[in-house]
């Protein structure tokens, strides 16, 4: 089993090399790269190696990195030993109201660069939100017109975006274990409280049943899980916490 950690949750804790120092005092061996971070990939591959760093995983963001971006994009994952990319978000346009049909382009793109990506050596996969289980007018849910539609690629699932979502997490996680590959663990705060973090809390400090989640994913095969909050005040309190009691599931 392996634990990394979504730099995402540390965006606004710059300088990097700090923020890399930090984490791997914590113990932490894995990060998971985004957007904010792949300027200069060989850089940023040589600062992780000094601190015993590895990044397995790495969010590309907009679909377009794997169409016209798309030898950039294998470049900068190869440079860094990424070898599961996700794709993290739709377009704007597919969170103000896609009908079915949008959703059914989108899955057909996501299968193309599935392929393509396999074809160069590595992993691709989508990583949800919560626009992805809000039921469309006709009743179909978009997640699930995705995997549908997209039978090539991966899904590291958000367990907590499903929950905010309004879907059941471990219903989705039993229905689709041959397609987890990765997730990530990221905690609610109680109703009303956190405002300061959008709602977020560290790992085992909110309200998701992480014994529970941890042993479907367990279950369904998943071995990467990666630690995140989206808005942390605190990064050192957060990612203490949240090894520490990612640690005891």
């Amino acid at each position: 089993m392996d634990v990394s950690f979504q730099l995402y949750s540390a965006r606004n804790f710059a300088p990097w090399d700090g923020v890399f120092d930090q984490l791997a005092a914590l113990g932490y061996r894995q990060v998971e790269g985004f957007g904010g971070v792949y300027q200069d990939a060989g850089a940023l591959r040589a600062a992780l190696d000094a601190r015993g760093l590895s990044m397995p995983s790495g969010h590309f963001f907009p679909l377009a990195s794997f169409e016209e971006e798309f030898d950039k994009t294998i470049a900068t994952a190869k440079t860094l030993g990424i070898a599961q990319l996700y794709c993290p978000a739709p377009d704007d346009a597919y969170r103000e109201g896609a009908d079915a049909d949008a959703w059914r382009a989108l899955a057909a793109r996501l299968d193309t660069a599935a392929k393509r990506v396999q074809d160069a050596g590595l992993r691709f996969g989508w990583h949800n939100h919560h626009w992805e289980f809000m039921p469309l007018p006709g009743g179909q849910v978009p997640m699930q017109l995705l995997l549908d539609g997209a039978p090539t690629m991966e899904w590291e699932a958000d367990i907590a975006w499903i929950t905010r979502g309004g879907a059941d997490p471990l219903a989705w996680i039993a229905d689709n274990a041959d397609r987890i590959t990765a997730a990530h663990v990221k905690d609610i705060a109680p109703e009303g409280a956190a405002a300061d973090e959008d709602g977020w809390a560290d790992v085992g400090e909110g309200v998701m049943d992480w014994p529970a989640i941890m042993g479907a994913l367990r279950k369904a095969g998943v071995t990467l899980f990666v630690i995140e909050h989206d808005n942390p005040s605190d990064l050192g309190r957060f990612a203490r916490r949240s090894i520490t009691n990612f640690r005891q599931y």
